[in-house]
């Protein structure tokens, strides 16, 4: 590390090797270029960990039902019906139930005319659309402004140019970080932060101690963000965890319009009582999977993108027999869902959530303080002090 300080801030070495050298280029000058995106990228992910906890809080009472006595769920046609009767421009994207029987059915939807996202609650004993929370809109634009900066592909290239040089920069922090000997002051230098001293050195702790403590999570968001962008490197991450890289759907029957097809609230309950009693909801995709002779069930804690915890049950719509594929096409369907967990912050309850959450924080942070460290140091001056003589005396002046 740095041999001398400035106002407590370690200095910049002046000489070092070659290697040191352009480690440090690397780490300074594309994290300069790319700063404002990758804060801007940051602090939209980080805005968006909370939503599941947030829609619940804005669905209010919606959430909940009264069970009426000897309850009887209405079908999926029937709730379908009573949606597009409600407002005949939602078109229904997913379907999500829950085993409280208190609980109301949460429907995904999508209006094309206002080009809106909006949860829908609905009672599923009466039909009745109880709310319409646009809240999941707000998310659903903050993340493409995460993902795409909403210009498209330009800006999804855009992004994904910064990340790459965030991953690098974490990397190459983490060998700057590195102390060169491990004793007493270069420990406490390296894991602590010395809230008391001045600015440029409480700058230069909560850029150096915290960019260590959230690199490991950082690198996740990075990398996985990575894979979600680039298809190659999300087929290969398919690949190597033994997957195929045919998607599900190929393999499950296709839909026959002169069949009648059974009730899909009937078995999603199947799910939740039978296949999976310890899970506490299940979610079925409707809008992208209307051809198909199949219900597929993801029993799991449902999220804007992700399935915690997730399960997948299929069932012939048509038969109500129990569906049964080849492990290689769920697992596609696993590792997808594990990249968008990690990416999404929902890994392992609140503990992955907090985690994500702060090191979102500190990701938003680290151009921002690594920033003022190099300005800092491009505008130190070095002040030299000339003898100017005079007849009455010798006055030093500073220049």
């Amino acid at each position: 590390m740095a041999t001398t300080k400035t106002n407590g801030v370690p200095a910049k070495k002046k000489k070092g090797s070659l290697i040191n050298r352009i480690i440090a280029w690397v780490h300074l000058w594309p994290s300069i270029v790319s700063g404002i995106i990758v804060v801007f990228v940051c602090l939209t992910g980080t805005i968006i960990v909370y939503n599941e906890e947030i829609m619940d809080y804005t669905a209010g009472d919606a959430k909940y039902v009264t069970v009426p006595n000897n309850a009887k769920r209405l079908s999926h046609e029937e709730i379908i019906k009573n949606v597009t009767a409600y407002d005949p421009d939602l078109a229904i994207s997913e379907f999500v139930l829950f085993k409280d029987p208190a609980r109301s059915m949460r429907i995904r939807a999508f209006n094309p005319k206002k080009r809106k996202l909006s949860m829908v609650y609905v009672n599923p004993y009466s039909g009745e659309v109880l709310k319409v929370d646009n809240t999941v809109f707000f998310f659903f634009v903050t993340a493409h402004l995460h993902a795409e900066l909403l210009a498209g592909k330009v800006g999804g290239w855009t992004v994904a140019i910064a990340t790459i040089i965030f991953v690098i920069s974490c990397i190459t922090g983490l060998v700057l970080w590195w102390p060169k000997k491990w004793n007493r002051a270069t420990r406490q230098a390296s894991f602590t932060i010395k809230w008391k001293a001045r600015f440029k050195r409480l700058n230069y702790d909560l850029h150096n101690v915290y960019g260590f403590y959230s690199l490991l999570v950082c690198m996740i968001l990075g990398t996985t963000g990575l894979i979600i962008f680039f298809h190659p490197l999300m087929n290969l991450t398919i690949k190597a965890t033994g997957g195929t890289l045919a998607h599900l759907d190929e393999v499950l029957p296709k839909m026959d319009t002169t069949k009648a097809s059974k009730d899909m609230v009937y078995f999603a309950y199947q799910v939740l009582e039978k296949d999976y009693p310890e899970k506490k909801m299940v979610s079925i995709w409707n809008f992208d999977r209307q051809e198909l002779g199949a219900f597929v069930f993801t029993s799991g804690h449902a999220n804007l993108k992700s399935i915690e915890n997730a399960d997948i049950t299929i069932y012939n719509r048509y038969t109500g027999e129990k569906i049964e594929v080849e492990k290689k096409y769920l697992q596609h369907e696993k590792t997808e869902n594990i990249v968008w967990q990690l990416h999404m912050g929902q890994w392992w309850g609140w503990i992955g959530k907090l985690s994500t959450f702060l090191a979102g924080i500190v990701a938003t942070s680290l151009p921002i303080t690594g920033f003022l460290i190099w300005w800092g140091r491009r505008n130190k001056k070095t002040k030299r002090k000339v003898i100017v003589k005079k007849p009455e005396a010798t006055t030093t002046v500073p220049v």
